[in-house]
């Protein structure tokens, strides 16, 4: 009690010192610009009281702020100066635009900067407001730029892409201040069944590494200070894909190998391009909950991988231990959780607000730990440039949200990210002089279910559906007619035999199918990976009517549709593909837009195959060629796989040197033609093996990719290097090793289309 009264002594003569030093016209240090960040950060935290170093800690979401918006308004401004749970002021918020500012952008602008006025001249420290919003696909806030989901855009195999949408969603973001985009999840997808199975990118790490280094190269750049850059909110680590039953929150088993060699990589990139946010997990991994992990969060994340950011927590905080059954109270998780390495809380549970203060006032939570996480995120704010300016221009911030340029790139990313899965016959592309065009399905005439999970709950702005796009592509005299056939999910809604009439009257059947918000999404979670509802029974009665058929799948995971695969001509997935999914998907079917995606995840045959990846380990039961009793092994489509309007030869393969140490590179080399007779991209996909292995390694990799535009005859030299991480593996002491030895280079369209095999030699 004594130490108590003495720190509590400590604090007031502090604020009595801050005091004198405001009224005499002195400028402390950390409101100093020419003063070293660590020396502001220090000078900073030593004035701070107990209740203002917890309300920094804490960036509640509105949406646990009350009912309704004029509820909710009324609790974030008294988060912000520090009444609403008697702490603070409060660091910042989470999903604010998104869940009160319907009105768009300019609203936006001018009410963070209101609170960034309360925080930055009303209260006592003037500590500026770190805003967060959610940014998986876009800034989230009505009036937004929407992008394809993750899965679309990891489809595209386009990184240089993918980092211009970053780029572009942070400043739409940064504009009207906010300066974190949270859960981009470069986790790897080992479950379809996950309902976040939409977020993620692929189930390769090698590819979601690579697209983890874009994603943060894209949203912060070299200067987080910069008006146009945010933090990148990579989640959630170390992944959450995994659970139990392939349900949301399942517990997750991961072994120390496949954290190593599937999950961290991953990770390892995004922090080597120097991302400054990371979301944990909320699942419990091996039998304890992440938020409480001291080993994952700090000894793994921050000491081993050298995480410098702030580390934010996934919906629950405290909350996991309690429901995982660790601890019985809030006022027991909260030390737990703080200890562990959890910076920032994004909830209103007590752990990290009223039993927080008392466990520091009763000494079960020492200064220095809590000063830790404030440190962090003191750090992060004067990075960021908020002391100097923390308010933005509405004028400005109107002209950059959903301008032209970014529709534009909306667009470019959903004809990007579409697959041609087949295309029998060359069905594809229609001619736009057909002159009986029957549209059917649950999402033809839908433009919401293009979207995703995670967009604004107020869409200011009209899409154009699948349906409006192929009348705006045909001409007037084109008779286009739609039936809904079927609902999505519910069974209810039966208007199968109008399309099957519809359909056979056609000369063509566009037959638009797949999910929506109700079957994907956080927490939507499958059983199995059919077509729900009556959608089956729709492309079939449409499809044996005769008339050639199309199917457009718009998903947000890999759909088993062995039927529709072995009896439909022609098979796109568009995946949830964003606000100008239905003008790219009308550019494929018609032709205006060669299709060149890529499936960036494996389809499975049936969901009795997961967990299914292409990079399988051998074994004696895992031989493609016995198989089920019922059903081959192998997937419905391969990972990579994706057809296009033209055709690609692959020629000339040359690997230089033939032989090299275990410290050597090689280069792999080729030529790849187009031999069609119209302008494409191929994504030219490098894969090795290596043959023999002191521990049991996959019998294919992928380890370089890159994508190229052809004119028809053109030809191009494609040049990759493979280095020494791209030949290591983990030895039985988990060191990445390479090790005398074959190794097999295999370069194709798929991982199953190996068009080019060559062969080189690590040597002793």
């Amino acid at each position: 009690m004594k130490s108590i009264g003495k720190l509590k002594t400590i604090c007031t003569l502090s604020i009595i010192t801050l005091n004198c030093i405001m009224t005499s016209g002195q400028q402390p240090i950390y409101l100093d610009s020419k003063q070293s960040i660590d020396k502001r950060v220090e000078d900073l935290l030593g004035r701070m009281t107990l209740e203002e170093k917890v309300g920094q800690i804490n960036m509640p979401c509105v949406y646990m702020l009350g009912n309704d918006i004029p509820a909710k308004t009324i609790s974030v401004k008294k988060h912000v100066d520090g009444t609403l749970f008697d702490v603070g002021p409060g660091g910042g918020l989470f999903t604010l635009a998104n869940e009160i500012l319907w009105d768009g952008t300019r609203q936006q602008a001018e009410f963070f900067n209101e609170l960034q006025k309360m925080a930055t001249e009303k209260a006592r420290l003037k500590i500026p407001l770190m805003q967060i919003e959610e940014g998986m696909h876009g800034y989230m806030a009505p009036g937004a730029t929407i992008f394809p989901q993750g899965l679309g855009l990891g489809a595209t195999w386009n990184i240089d892409l993918i980092k211009e949408i970053y780029a572009s969603a942070a400043e739409e973001a940064r504009s009207v201040g906010v300066h974190m985009l949270q859960s981009l999840q470069v986790e790897p997808n080992r479950d379809p069944r996950h309902g976040r199975n939409q977020h993620t990118y692929s189930e390769d790490t090698y590819l979601c590494s690579r697209i983890a280094e874009s994603v943060v190269k894209g949203a912060q750049g070299d200067d987080i200070s910069a008006n146009n850059k945010v933090i990148s909110g990579l989640g959630c680590f170390p992944g959450q894909g995994q659970g139990l039953n392939g349900i949301n929150r399942g517990h997750m088993e991961i072994s120390e190998r496949t954290l190593r060699e599937v999950y961290l990589p991953i990770w390892i990139a995004g922090i080597n391009a120097g991302a400054l946010g990371i979301m944990a997990t909320h699942p419990a991994i091996d039998g304890y909950p992440n938020h409480g992990s001291e080993q994952n969060l700090t000894k793994i994340l921050r000491q081993e991988l050298g995480f410098k950011g702030v580390l934010v927590s996934e919906g629950s905080n405290t909350g996991c231990l309690l429901y995982e059954r660790v601890v019985a109270t809030e006022k027991e998780a909260g030390p737990i959780v703080l200890k562990a390495g959890v910076d920032i809380n994004i909830t209103t549970e007590s752990g990290y607000i009223k039993d927080m203060i008392d466990n520091v006032n009763e000494g079960d939570v020492s200064m220095d730990l809590l000063d830790r996480a404030v440190r962090r995120i003191l750090r992060i704010k004067f990075m960021l440039g908020l002391f100097e300016n923390p308010y933005v221009d509405p004028d400005r911030a109107v002209l950059i949200v959903h301008s032209e340029k970014n529709q534009e790139l909306a667009l470019r990313a959903a004809r990007e990210d579409i697959v041609l899965l087949k295309n029998n016959n060359k069905l594809l592309p229609l001619r736009k002089d057909t002159r009986f065009i029957a549209v059917i399905g649950p999402n033809a005439a839908n433009e919401v279910n293009l979207l995703g999970d995670y967009i604004p709950k107020n869409l200011l702005y009209k899409t154009t559906s699948v349906l409006e796009a192929i009348k705006q592509k045909v001409p007037a005299d084109t008779k286009v007619v739609y039936v809904q056939g079927c609902d999505v999910l519910d069974t209810k809604t039966n208007s199968i035999n109008e399309a099957r009439k519809a359909a056979k009257k056609a000369e063509v059947a566009i037959v638009v199918v797949g999910e929506d918000e109700r079957t994907s999404g956080e927490s939507d979670d499958s059983h199995d990976l059919e077509l729900t509802g009556l959608q089956n029974e729709l492309v079939k009665a449409v499809s044996e009517t005769g008339t050639p058929t199309v199917v457009v799948l718009m998903s947000g995971r890999p759909l088993t549709i062995r039927w529709i695969a072995e009896n439909v001509e022609a098979i796109i997935e568009s995946w949830m593909c964003g606000e100008k999914g239905g003008e790219a998907i009308a550019d494929v079917l018609f032709g205006d837009i060669n299709p060149s995606g890529k499936l960036p995840i494996t389809f499975p045959r049936h969901v009795g195959q997961m967990p299914f990846y292409y990079n399988y380990k051998p074994s004696k039961l895992m031989r493609m060629d016995i198989g089920y009793v019922t059903m081959p092994l192998t997937p419905l489509y391969a990972f990579g796989h994706g057809l296009s309007y033209t055709t690609f030869e692959y020629s000339n393969l040359i690997i230089t040197p033939e032989e090299i140490v275990p410290a050597g590179n090689v280069k792999v080399s080729l030529v790849i033609k187009n031999t069609g007779d119209r302008r494409g991209s191929e994504v030219v996909q490098l894969y090795i093996d290596d043959v023999i292995s002191s521990m049991v390694t996959p019998i294919i990799e992928l380890r370089g990719f890159e994508k190229i535009t052809l004119d028809p005859g053109e030809q191009k030299r494609v040049n990759f290097i493979l280095k020494p991480d791209n030949l290591s593996f983990l030895d039985a002491h988990m060191e990445p090793v390479v090790e005398p030895g074959t190794f097999e280079v295999m370069v194709g369209s798929s991982s199953d289309d190996i068009r080019l095999r060559g062969k080189f030699e690590v040597r002793k």
